[in-house]
């Protein structure tokens, strides 16, 4: 049996992170986006000192899900100021779950929500929010299934392209 464990990413690790960042990215959104569009967004938010910055970040978290020791994914969290759309000081946001391929149908992204579910009720926040593309409806079944609900909407810049990133929410009074 796998063992799989969620560990706290650490600067000597950026390298890694740069390069599943760009790899699951690249993999879930190649076939609806131009190149030009995904190389713009890759270069931007997965460079190492966008994520070496991001790390640092005090209100931002990055964990691995490890499988055997081989890192299959990520989960970005973000609080306060770190967060991207949503700066309400009773609020968590779940930035980024990303699960590479090769790992999906494990239950790897429930893992790493429980993770951030875990790091809410830590910092005692009434709620998770997030956002996911409207062209995502896999994600979206996903975050529905654990009880999130969408709240709005908010643009996306990939590229040259303006898209639209669905809001949804999950109530941890609730």
């Amino acid at each position: 049996m796998a063992q799989i464990k969620i560990l706290p990413v650490t600067i000597g690790e950026i390298e890694m992170l740069v390069r599943i960042s760009r790899s699951i990215f690249y993999e879930s959104f190649h076939t609806l986006n131009t190149m030009a569009n995904m190389n713009e967004y890759m270069d931007r938010a997965f460079n190492p000192q966008q994520l070496l910055s991001e790390l640092n970040h005090p209100m931002s978290e990055f964990y691995f899900v490890k499988v055997d020791d081989a890192i299959a994914g990520y989960l970005k969290i973000n609080r306060g100021d770190a967060q991207s759309d949503v700066y309400d000081t009773d609020s968590l946001e779940i930035e980024r779950i990303y699960v590479d391929d090769e790992y999906q149908g494990r239950g790897l992204g429930a893992k790493l929500l429980e993770k951030a579910i875990e790091r809410a009720r830590h910092f005692g926040v009434r709620y998770i929010w997030l956002g996911v593309w409207e062209k995502n409806p896999g994600a979206q079944r996903f975050y529905e299934r654990h009880g999130f609900q969408q709240f709005g909407s908010h643009g996306f810049r990939m590229g040259d392209e303006m898209q639209t990133d669905l809001l949804m929410k999950l109530d941890l009074q609730a």
